[in-house]
């Protein structure tokens, strides 16, 4: 298993080196190289094992999970987002860049992107794949705090605090939902993932 999850990983790091870092994001368009980048994703959570399919239980449940926490989620970033920039200098101009990423690119091309390919394979990827067999491996604690961690520092390349503290809010708030549910089910991530994308980067954006 240790192999398994290792080269995934560092090829996820890799992808988002590239479409982050300052060495490499300003010779591409970040939304190209997202789709590529969350294509490999389910590719490899397919080709590394598909065992997280029978997870895949829609319900009005799992919908409604999904997006009453997309809701709160959008709700945590826009208190986050007062308190930042009351308390850091950096905050509002580090925001901005983040939403600088649209420009030049339809929004309605951006939305498609994020609701239907980005939201779903994250979801696959980091919850169906990572966290549960970190959570196999490790214990259900030992391995949402370690799927949070990698999938924070992955966005390290960016030199963003608000970037890094954003993935690390999300990535412990989706990880929580599928630690907590049961049984394990991935449509109310994949569901909040998705809605929550399109809700703060195009729809009611923040900042």
């Amino acid at each position: 298993m240790k192999n398994v999850l290792a080269f995934p990983i560092v090829v996820a790091t890799a992808l988002w080196f590239v479409m982050f870092s300052p060495w490499t994001a300003p010779h591409l368009n970040f939304w190209w190289s997202m789709l590529f980048s969350a294509s490999m994703l389910l590719i490899m959570s397919a080709v590394f094992g598909c065992d997280w399919l029978p997870q895949f239980r829609l319900s009005v449940r799992a919908v409604a999970i999904g997006l009453a926490s997309a809701v709160v989620l959008w709700g945590v970033f826009y208190l986050g987002h007062a308190a930042s920039t009351v308390l850091f200098s950096f905050a509002q101009p580090q925001v901005g860049a983040i939403y600088g990423l649209r420009n030049g690119n339809s929004h309605l091309w951006i939305a498609l992107l994020l609701l239907f390919i980005v939201g779903p394979a994250e979801t696959i990827f980091w919850q169906g794949f990572v966290q549960r067999n970190l959570m196999k491996r490790w214990g259900d604690l030992a391995g949402f705090i370690g799927t949070v961690l990698v999938y924070s520092l992955v966005h390290l390349w960016s030199f963003n605090i608000m970037l890094l503290m954003a993935a690390a809010v999300c990535g412990a708030f989706w990880g929580g939902i599928y630690l907590l549910l049961k049984p394990r089910n991935l449509w109310p991530l994949l569901i909040s993932h998705a809605v929550w994308d399109v809700m703060v980067f195009i729809l009611f954006p923040i900042g």
